[in-house]
C-alpha cells in the first residue's frame, strides 16, 4: 500500500482540517494526471482499444475543472484498476501503467495518491525496459516528473516522496 498508517496533515484539504488548499490540491491532481499520461502509451500498446486508464487520467484533470465529481473521478479510477487486472500476466509494466492512471484520478479523492501516480508510473517504465537498463530508466523518469513539478507544490512532494519512499519501492531515492 502506497499511502501511509497516518495521514500527513499537509494532503488533508483545509474544510476536512487539514492544511492543503484547493490550488494545490488541484496541482498534485494535474501533476499526477502528468505522471500517469507519460507512461499510458505502455497500457495501450497491449490494449490499443481499452480507454479505461486515459479516462481515468482525463478524469482528474477534469476534476479540477469542475467538469465531473470526485465521485465520478473515483468511478474512472476503479475502472482502470479493473483494466489493470485484466492485464495482470500479459505485462506487467502496461499493469503499472494503468495502476498509474488509476491513482492519478483518486487524487481528487485523497490528494495523498499523487505519490502512487508518479511510483507506478516509474515502476512501468522500468518494467518496460530490459533489466540492465532498469536503473537508468528510473532515474530518468523520476527526473522527468520532477521537472514537472509545479513551485508551490515542489518542497510538499520532494518531501512526502522522502518520507514514503520505503511505501514506494525507493523509485523517488537519489541512489538505490
Amino acid at each position: 500500500m502506497i499511502l501511509p498508517a497516518i495521514r500527513d496533515p499537509r494532503f488533508i484539504t483545509i474544510r476536512r482540517g487539514g492544511a492543503l488548499t484547493d490550488e494545490s490540491h488541484h496541482l498534485l491532481a494535474l501533476w499526477a494526471a502528468d505522471c500517469a499520461e507519460h507512461v499510458v502509451s505502455v497500457f495501450e500498446s497491449v490494449r490499443p482499444a481499452d480507454q479505461r486508464p486515459r479516462q481515468a487520467i482525463e478524469a482528474a484533470r477534469r476534476w479540477v475543472a469542475g467538469a465531473v465529481t470526485m465521485t465520478e473521478a473515483k468511478g474512472l479510477a476503479g475502472a482502470a484498476q479493473t483494466a489493470a487486472r485484466e492485464v495482470k500476466g500479459v505485462s506487467e509494466a502496461a499493469r503499472l501503467a494503468t495502476l498509474a492512471a488509476g491513482q492519478a484520478a483518486v487524487v481528487a479523492h485523497v490528494a495523498a495518491h499523487e505519490l502512487g501516480a508518479a511510483a507506478y508510473a516509474i515502476r512501468a517504465v522500468m518494467e518496460s525496459v530490459p533489466k540492465t537498463g532498469r536503473e537508468a530508466a528510473r532515474v530518468a523518469e523520476r527526473d522527468w516528473q520532477r521537472r514537472r513539478l509545479p513551485e508551490p507544490i515542489r518542497e510538499l512532494v520532494f518531501d512526502d516522496q522522502r518520507l514514503r519512499s520505503d511505501l514506494c519501492w525507493h523509485v523517488f531515492d537519489e541512489v538505490r
